[in-house]
C-alpha cells in the first residue's frame, strides 16, 4: 500500500503550496491540495510537526496551520525582522530564529513564547535542535557558532568560525553536526567540538539533509542533489533518481514534509543532573543519544507560571 505524505513549499510570491504525494515502488504521484496566502511578504522558512505546519516570512510573522482540521491557527508575533529559520522539537516545541538575532522557544500547547534568547549580534541564519532536546546550535552573521543549553536557556559554548555560516544541522544520532559556509561543508564531533572533515561542492550550497547518521543530501546552485558519505568524506554515492516533479509556477524558497501518520517514539528516562559546561553536556548527550525524550517534556521552564507550593499535612 502506497504511503501518503504532503509537501509544503513557501515562495517569493507570499503563497504556501501544499501537494499530496502518494508513494510506491514504481511511481510517485502528486496533486495540488491547497494554496494559502497568509503573508504580506515572501515566505522565508517552513517547518512541519505531526499536527502543525508553520511558515515564517519577511513580514516578521509566523503563521500557524492546523493540518488535521485544515484551518488557520493564528500567528506568532515576537520577532522584529525577517523570520530566517524554524524547527520543531517533536510535537511539543517550536524554535524560531530571526534577523533580530533572537531565538524564541514556543510551546505548541498554548503557543506561548517560553523563552526569548538574544542569540547573535547579527542575524540568526540557521538553528538546529539536538535529538535529545537538551541542546541547540545556531549560526549567525556575527561569524560565530553557538551552543545553547536548552535546560536553562544559556550559552554553553561560542566558537569563532571567522565567516558567516548559513546552515547548521545535527546528525540523527546527535554525535556530530555539520556547518555550511558558501560551498563548503564542515563536519564537527560533538564530544571534542573539533573539525573531523570537510567537503567542497562545485557551487554555493543552499540546503542539506541527513538521510541517516552517515549519508548527507546536498543541494546547491549547481542545480543538482548530491549524496555524500560524511564518514568517508567523499562524494562517492550515486545521485538520487527523480521520482516526480511539480511545476508550481512560483519561485520556491523553502520546503517541508508533513506526514499525517508520523508518531514520535517516546521512551522515558530518569532525570539526569543538569550539565553546566559544554564538555559535560557533550558527555551526557553521548550517553543518551539513542534515547528519545518524552514529547511533552518542557525544554525551557515556563517562568510565567508560578510554581506549585507543597501543602503541609495537618496533624
Amino acid at each position: 500500500m502506497a504511503a501518503v505524505l504532503e509537501l509544503v513549499a513557501g515562495s517569493y510570491e507570499q503563497v504556501a503550496f501544499g501537494y499530496r504525494v502518494k508513494t510506491d515502488e514504481k511511481e510517485w504521484t502528486s496533486k495540488p491540495n491547497f494554496t494559502h496566502h497568509a503573508h504580506t511578504a515572501s515566505i522565508s522558512a517552513v517547518a512541519a510537526s505531526e499536527r502543525f505546519v508553520v511558515t515564517g516570512s519577511k513580514d516578521e510573522t509566523i503563521q500557524l496551520y492546523d493540518m488535521k482540521k485544515r484551518i488557520e491557527h493564528g500567528a506568532l508575533l515576537q520577532h522584529d525582522g525577517t523570520i530566517t529559520c524554524l524547527e520543531f522539537y517533536g510535537s511539543s516545541h517550536l524554535l524560531s530564529g530571526g534577523e533580530d538575532g533572537l531565538i524564541c522557544v514556543w510551546s505548541t500547547k498554548k503557543w506561548e513564547c517560553l523563552k526569548s534568547i538574544k542569540a547573535h549580534k547579527g542575524h540568526v541564519t540557521s538553528l538546529s535542535v539536538h535529538p535529545s532536546g537538551k541542546l541547540a546550535l545556531s549560526v549567525g552573521t556575527d561569524k560565530t557558532l553557538r551552543t545553547w543549553n536548552l535546560t536553562n536557556g544559556r550559552s554553553a559554548f561560542i566558537k569563532n568560525i571567522k565567516q558567516n555560516a548559513h546552515i547548521v544541522r545535527w546528525s540523527p544520532d546527535g554525535d556530530k553536526y555539520v556547518v555550511v559556509i558558501n560551498d563548503v561543508v564542515t563536519l564537527y564531533d560533538l564530544e571534542t567540538a573539533s573539525v573531523t572533515g570537510t567537503l567542497k561542492n562545485a557551487k554555493r550550497i543552499s540546503s542539506i539533509k541527513f538521510l541517516n547518521n552517515s549519508i548527507l543530501a546536498v543541494a546547491g546552485d549547481d542545480e543538482t542533489v548530491k549524496l555524500c558519505d560524511v564518514g568517508k568524506e567523499k562524494w562517492e554515492l550515486e545521485s538520487p533518481t527523480l521520482l516526480g516533479e511539480v511545476n508550481t509556477t512560483a519561485r520556491l524558497t523553502c520546503l517541508a514534509v508533513w506526514k499525517p501518520s508520523s508518531v514520535q517514539q517516546i521512551t522515558k528516562e530518569p532525570a539526569a543532573a543538569e550539565a553546566t559546561t559544554s564538555e559535560e553536556l557533550a558527555k551526557e548527550l553521548l550517553k543518551t543519544k539513542r534515547v528519545r525524550i518524552a514529547a511533552e517534556e518542557v525544554i525551557l521552564e515556563d517562568e510565567s507560571k508560578p510554581k506549585k507550593k507543597k501543602q503541609k499535612s495537618g496533624k
